[in-house]
This record gives C-alpha cells, sequence and structure tokens, in this order.
C-alpha cells in the first residue's frame, strides 16, 4: 500500500508540471494494459487547474487509454503465455483468480464485461488483456473501449466545466459510485429497449 500511495503521490505531481498533458496521455496509455493507477486522479489535477481545456484532456485520456487497451490485447492475443506469470506477480491487481473469475463468462459477455470495466472502477487491464486472450472481436472491443473510455473521461470534463473548481471534491468522493449507478441505469435501460422490442 505504501508503495502504490507513493506512485500515486508521483502521478499527481506531474499536474504542477509543464509535461501534465504528456503524462497524462502515457499514464492513461499505460494504465490500459499494465500500470496499476488510473489517469482520473491526474485528470481531475489538470481540469481543475486548466478548466477551459477540460475537453482536451479528457480527448487526451480517452484517445490513450483506447490505444492502451489495444496494446492489452494484443498482449492477451499474442504473447500471454509467455508473460502470464509477470502479470500475476507483479502488476497490482492482476491476480490469477481475479482473471479466472472474470474469464469464466468471457465468450457469452466479453463485449459487456469491457464496456462495464471501461467505465468502472473495475481493473480496466484484466478485461482488455483477456479479450485478446479469448479472441474477442477485434471490432467490438474497440467499439466497447471507445464509448465507455470516453464516457468516463468525458462526463469528468463536463462536470469541471459545468460547475468549476467545487466540484473536484465531490468527483474524488463519488466518482466510482457514480460510475457504477450510471453504468446499472444504461443497463436497465437497454434490457428495457430489447424487452419493448420483443
Amino acid at each position: 500500500m505504501k508503495f502504490l500511495k507513493k506512485l500515486y503521490d508521483w502521478v499527481l505531481h506531474w499536474a504542477e508540471t509543464p509535461y501534465g498533458p504528456l503524462a497524462l496521455f502515457l499514464l492513461a496509455l499505460a494504465e490500459s494494459s499494465i500500470f496499476p493507477i488510473p489517469p482520473d486522479p491526474l485528470l481531475i489535477a489538470l481540469c481543475l487547474g486548466a478548466i477551459k481545456k477540460s475537453w482536451r484532456f479528457a480527448f487526451y485520456t480517452s484517445l490513450a487509454s483506447i490505444i492502451g487497451g489495444a496494446i492489452g490485447y494484443l498482449i492477451g492475443f499474442g504473447i500471454w503465455e509467455a508473460v502470464d506469470s509477470f502479470f500475476f506477480k507483479y502488476v497490482p491487481g492482476f491476480t490469477e483468480s481475479l482473471f479466472e473469475r472474470v474469464t469464466a463468462n468471457f465468450h457469452d459477455y466479453g463485449f459487456w464485461y469491457v464496456f462495464a470495466a471501461g467505465f468502472t472502477p473495475i481493473p480496466y487491464k484484466v478485461f482488455t488483456i483477456a479479450s485478446g486472450v479469448f479472441k474477442l472481436n477485434f471490432i467490438l472491443f474497440l467499439i466497447a473501449s471507445a464509448i465507455s473510455r470516453s464516457l468516463r473521461f468525458f462526463v469528468v470534463a463536463a462536470l469541471f466545466r459545468k460547475f468549476g473548481p467545487g466540484i473536484k471534491g465531490f468527483i474524488e468522493k463519488y466518482f466510482n459510485i457514480l460510475a457504477i449507478l450510471f453504468f446499472i441505469l444504461l443497463i436497465a435501460g437497454f434490457l428495457v429497449v430489447k424487452f419493448i422490442v420483443k
């Protein structure tokens, strides 16, 4: 935990440097496959420091995260058997038991798993790699990633644009809960549509 706290502080310190946007892009890229700290804290810090650039920061984060997700997919697709022990041993949050639970029904629900992980606090990297391991249709994978990751980061930008710096504490305290609730409502909407269509 001390290591993760230091890592978290190191991530946040980039907001106070001219390299903040570049660090945000690289962090979002790495978090989708190997890095344990999500880009949200740095995104929030950068939006707080330059609210008018919030859309731009959200775009950088979304684009990098989608590219990073594709890298995770390629890891799972091409070299997983050679690197799985590294991930289980050295990547925080990437455990063998979690990976086994995630992949139990991946053939049937892979698209929705990726979508949920992209928007909620669930470790996204586990699902990007699992998508490659189970050869989830790559176009579907990209669609799920693009929609969910963009929603996640543009919601943060929209809140800053709408409410200004005062929203920072609210986002930091309730973002995970709000993300899960939003996802539940979204799925409920899809189920309602499916029921009506039938």
